[in-house]
């Protein structure tokens, strides 16, 4: 089966997904499509008991897929930009602070904390992974979606400073976190050099190269989008800024991800309010809207099947259920520490931080980055846990988010 045939398979069961949570369900997007995908799977799994031979047709689909190209080359350029087009300069200045600190320090905290804790839970339950593998999990579990979050709580009435620094956040840690990911996935490779300022140069040159990209690349899209009135060619040029964009991002070996964070907030601002019409700026809003919700739908669907190839037992399914306790504890702590610097400059309370933890949700980022593993990096055990960390974190933290944040008020 070539790609073609292969991506329609998996666009029409999405849009069947979408389709069965909008009409039965009714579930927010992101939440329902998880739940849908998660009795899917299990679907599979029944009938590959009952026919083999389907099952393992559907095993030979996926092995083929190359999730590491499909994934970190492909669709998260298009989830992060897409996420940063809807952010306001306005509102992040007014929470900098916060959104500056949670994004990188408690990114950084939360994957050594996990990655540890991780590695010494794993080997005394006779699971031996490296630490080097459970430091790529800790950076892949890190960072927080909002997507689902952001709907239940504008519902429930949270604060516009709430809301701004669980956006501001989740939009730029999941920027942080695929650095450290690919920092510590580049230092994974056999050969590669473990010295600290081998780790802080190519760090450096990822991030900071990235930011630098990814402001050019977004100001030339405005210069260029401010030249013209026609919503059809704008919108082609904010895909190209994308597409061209990360391709430039990886010849140049610089962090592709935070080139379209920092290219999205510039098209998001600059470009529509200097340079777009209501209708091209209400055009651009809705195209990227539907690619995110398109690309979501998609990977779980394909997290759902995956499943059917991953090769897991009940110790790591127990462990995934103590990693998870260790992942909301860990999440809470990843806040508090900058909190402490926060409150020097704002107030931020008790029930904000209970707020930002349970509202951490786990989401896209963290099933693409667990997707796109090498097998011999222990990729079984790592997307099983992950698997299971998100589907807790939309299914109950997402379903209850409102009703908590409601109580905490």
């Amino acid at each position: 089966m070539d790609l073609f045939h292969l991506f329609s398979i998996l666009i029409v069961l999405s849009a069947g997904f979408a389709y069965i949570n909008f009409r039965i369900l009714k579930l927010p997007n992101a939440i329902g499509l998880m739940l849908v995908s998660l009795l899917f799977s299990f679907f599979i799994l029944v009938m590959g008991y009952y026919f083999p031979s389907f099952k393992d047709s559907v095993a030979i689909k996926m092995n083929s897929i190359n999730f590491s190209e499909l994934l970190l080359e492909g669709m998260l350029s298009f989830m992060l930009f897409a996420g940063a087009i809807h952010i306001k300069f306005k509102d992040l200045n007014n929470e900098k602070l916060s959104i500056l600190l949670f994004s990188t320090i408690s990114v950084l905290i939360s994957t050594f904390i996990i990655g540890f804790t991780t590695y010494y839970l794993l080997n005394f339950m006779g699971v031996n992974v490296n630490l080097i593998h459970a430091m790529l999990f800790g950076a892949l579990i890190s960072p927080t979606d909002p997507i689902a979050v952001l709907s239940i709580l504008k519902t429930a009435g949270v604060s516009k400073s709430l809301e701004t620094k669980i956006a501001g956040e989740s939009l730029f840690n999941d920027g942080v976190a695929v650095v450290v990911f690919i920092t510590i996935l580049k230092l994974a490779k056999p050969g590669a050099d473990l010295n600290i300022s081998s780790i802080l140069m190519l760090f450096g040159q990822e991030a900071i190269g990235g930011l630098l990209l990814g402001i050019l690349i977004g100001y030339i899209g405005y210069k260029l989008i401010a030249s013209i009135d026609n919503y059809q060619v704008e919108v082609l040029i904010t895909l190209a800024i994308v597409m061209g964009g990360y391709t430039f991002a990886h010849y140049t070996h610089v962090s592709g991800p935070l080139a379209m964070v920092a290219a999205g907030l510039i098209t998001g601002n600059q470009s529509k309010s200097l340079g777009m019409s209501d209708i091209t700026a209400e055009y651009v809003d809705k195209f990227w809207e539907l690619i995110d919700e398109i690309l979501n739908a998609l990977l779980f669907v394909l997290i759902g099947l995956e499943l059917l190839i991953i090769q897991t037992n009940q110790k790591i399914l127990f462990a995934a259920i103590l990693i998870l306790f260790i992942t909301l504890i860990t999440r809470y702590i990843s806040v508090y520490i900058p909190s402490i610097a926060v409150r020097l400059k704002e107030r931020i309370s008790q029930k904000t931080l209970l707020i930002l933890t349970w509202g951490g949700l786990r989401g896209g980022i963290s099933i693409a980055l667990a997707l796109s593993i090498d097998p011999e990096f222990s990729k079984d055990i790592w997307v099983t846990i992950t698997y299971v960390i998100v589907c807790f974190s939309i299914l109950v933290q997402g379903m209850t988010i409102g009703k908590f944040a409601k109580r905490m008020q």
